[in-house]
């Protein structure tokens, strides 16, 4: 049976690298991007239209658009070429991308707080400035899962609570993740493409800064406003989880943890033995290597030494992460044909998108990088959608972070602050509004979520790309 498995597929592994490695952006047709079209769209809209049959088949539909594409390109290419983009798509890109949001994910669900504080304006904004300054450390997975909790029983009392729920998606879930690749996925894929681990610390702080500054401010003073005439301040009224003096944390051996994961993304951005094998084609390098393993290694510690009564106390479970794994499983697949194109630039079949984010001279504009970016990053996941464009700006990393440096930083930005725009912008924002509505929040819907952002983003992004962009 081996060697008979073994001759159906040896032609194919010889030809993966070479096929895969010689095709030509210039002579692909823009119809190759429609699977990834697809996928993103379905994440999109089967949630709104047909929320049940997605929950129960999303992944079915993901690897449908997958097989709808590798199928055809087989077809068209060879089966080496179609094996060739798997396998690149795989290992070079979503294996550290998820083993990195997984780890992120175990650990910081393995941190309980426990206690109770009272839902004020100060204490909820001082929760939300602490979950945009945790969010470029351990992640916005990891801040908005440790936060959102505490922040619900703090303003269990309270009648209006949606608006702290939506400031939380704003900053802690998306803006305060825009200074380490740790913070938020794109950022993270920037990373693995070679863009300096600090680099976006230096290059997005004022943005940043200025943005989730003026975002709290707005914060209290619209929650003080609630505060002072919608809500029941009287004593004697219930409180579902009353006001506790004493704080506690289980789980604490998972802070140990989420320091060796910043070590080691540090690590393999700076040790660099230029050391890389060869995988069928897919160039994997040595630090790389070690980092994933070694991310995956503090992903079971945290599983063995975490006490049960810490994920029980954060209600942890994996459907998170698992809808995260098999979508992004997809989407890196069906993008790859994309970012060939793209690479291709102007004699590519997507020079359209070229010459929108382009003077007329072929210099980049970018302002119109930010709000390109930014804009589809609202509704086809920022991830995916950052690579497009770091991709449409040439995809050399030592470039983009010297000449291009603002170029990148608009790219950078429009995916991370962008993100918050709708509820499937970034992974954490579907995550948060899921925890909220289970403890019997009405959330708005994806419309009215888009309401608020309209309303409180867009302006405050208009601003900020005239300043900085």
């Amino acid at each position: 049976m081996r060697r008979f498995v073994f001759g159906l597929l040896s032609p194919l592994l010889a030809m993966s690298g070479a096929s895969a490695a010689t095709l030509d952006g210039a002579s692909l047709s823009a119809a190759w991007g429609i699977p990834f079209t697809g996928i993103l769209l379905s994440i999109a809209v089967f949630p709104l239209v047909a929320h049940r049959f997605w929950h129960h088949h999303f992944g079915k539909i993901a690897a449908a658009w997958a097989l709808l594409l590798l199928v055809p390109f087989a077809f068209a290419f060879g089966a080496g070429a179609a094996f060739g983009l798997l396998v690149h798509a795989m290992l070079e890109e979503y294996a550290p991308f998820i083993i990195l949001l997984a780890s992120l994910y175990t650990v910081a669900g393995g941190i309980c707080v426990r206690g109770n504080l009272h839902g004020s304006a100060r204490v909820n904004t001082a929760l939300l400035a602490l979950g945009t300054a945790l969010a470029s450390v351990m992640g916005t997975t990891g801040a908005a899962m440790l936060l959102i909790r505490p922040l619900l029983r703090a303003n269990d009392n309270r009648k209006h609570v949606v608006h702290v729920v939506v400031f939380f998606i704003f900053l802690v879930a998306n803006a305060g993740g825009s200074l380490s690749p740790l913070g938020d996925p794109p950022l993270f894929l920037g990373f693995l493409n070679g863009v300096g681990f600090f680099w976006t610390t230096l290059h997005l702080v004022l943005p940043m800064l200025f943005i989730c500054g003026i975002l709290l401010a707005l914060f209290y003073a619209l929650d003080s406003y609630y505060w002072r005439t919608k809500e029941d301040t009287r004593s004697g009224f219930l409180d579902p989880t009353p006001d506790t003096r004493g704080f506690s944390i289980d789980g604490k051996v998972n802070f140990v943890l989420l320091a060796a994961v910043v070590a080691l993304v540090l690590m393999s951005g700076v040790w660099k033995p230029g050391v890389a094998f060869s995988v069928f084609g897919a160039h994997v390098a040595l630090q790389n290597i070690v980092r994933d393993a070694a991310l995956a290694a503090v992903l079971v510690a945290s599983l063995m030494l975490t006490p049960r009564s810490a994920r029980a106390g954060n209600a942890f479970d994996w459907a998170p992460i698992q809808e995260v794994a098999k979508l992004f499983a997809a989407i890196f697949v069906t993008i790859a044909p994309v970012i060939t194109i793209l690479r291709a630039g102007e004699a590519g079949a997507l020079a359209s998108i070229a010459h929108a984010v382009s003077d007329a001279n072929g210099k980049p504009i970018d302002l119109a990088y930010f709000w390109a970016t930014g804009l589809l990053s609202s509704f086809l996941d920022n991830a995916p959608t950052y690579l497009v464009f770091f991709n449409l700006a040439g995809g050399d990393a030592q470039t983009l972070m010297t000449s291009g440096a603002t170029t990148l930083a608009a790219i950078s930005a429009g995916a991370v602050f962008m993100g918050a725009n709708t509820y499937i912008g970034n992974a954490p924002n579907f995550m948060v509004k899921a925890i909220a509505e289970s403890r019997g929040i009405r959330m708005p819907g994806f419309f009215g979520y888009m309401g608020w952002s309209c309303v409180v983003l867009l302006p405050l992004f208009a601003v900020s790309g005239w300043l900085f962009f």
